[in-house]
């Protein structure tokens, strides 16, 4: 269920909205519970990610590092190379 849940931290080009939107709403979706929420529920769902995704934002935004920006292709191959030893 949070499978786009990643670092989004020192890369370059930084993490776009789209990415921190779908971080947060996997986030929402774990906490709740809920894949889609009732028609009762979709407001607080809602508000739940625009919220998440804001402070994430913000966190991201004012963190601080000496290490230079990874390249979000080379940490993809890498990821890949993982899942591969890993699964097969």
């Amino acid at each position: 269920m949070c499978r786009n849940i990643r670092p989004l931290f020192n890369f370059d080009p930084p993490a776009t909205h789209e990415e921190v939107e779908a971080a947060s709403l996997q986030f929402v979706r774990k906490l709740s519970g809920f894949a889609k929420p009732s028609q009762v529920n979709q407001a607080a769902f809602n508000r739940a990610v625009k919220d998440i995704a804001k402070v994430a934002r913000r966190l991201i935004e004012s963190l601080e590092t000496q290490a230079p920006p990874r390249n979000r292709e080379v940490e993809a191959a890498k990821a890949k190379a993982r899942a591969l030893e890993r699964f097969g």
